[in-house]
This record gives structure tokens, sequence and C-alpha cells, in this order.
């Protein structure tokens, strides 16, 4: 009888990992870029998926190239996944 409630947390636990695994499209600007890093400050605004305000902050970018592809001060769209303790671009876009 045990089981079920280990069951039943595993269960949430595994839904909980699932929904902040989940992608997030954001647009937002470009305030900084580290390419030492592979890093980008970016502000942006409220992410819905994430329960998250606007804000500013660091995101890592899953392929250095990324950074070439834009500079400061461009406005952007983006795809990102929260995982690891970090924010990691997986797509981005410059906005006209």
């Amino acid at each position: 009888m045990r089981i079920l409630p280990r069951l039943a947390l595993a269960t949430a636990c595994f839904t909980a990992a699932a929904a902040f695994a989940q992608p997030a499209r954001i647009e937002g600007e470009v305030r900084r870029i580290d390419t030492s890093a592979d890093k980008v400050t970016i502000r942006h605004g409220p992410i819905a998926d994430w329960d998250m305000p606007s804000m500013t902050m660091v995101f890592r970018v899953a392929d250095r190239g990324m950074l070439q592809r834009v500079k400061v001060g461009d406005r952007v769209r983006f795809l990102a996944e929260r995982g690891g303790g970090a924010m990691t671009i997986t797509e981005i876009e410059k906005m006209p």
C-alpha cells in the first residue's frame, strides 16, 4: 500500500520537471553579448509559460554561431529552454 503514495509523488515530480523544461517563445532586446562565455544578456517581456515577469537576464546559447547573428540593440524573438540551472537559447532571429 505504500507504493501508491510514492508513485503519486514520482508522478508529481515528473510533471513538475516536464513543465519546468517547457520551451518558451520570447521577445526582447539584446543588451550585451559575451562571446567568450557563449552568453547573451536580453531585456525581455513577460514569459507567461514560465510565470516570469519582464526583466533583463543572461541566457546561454546552444550554438556559439547565434551570437554572430545579433548585435547589441537588436530586437529579437527566440526560443529558450530551462534546465540544469540555466536558461538556454536554442533558436534566435532578429525582428524587423
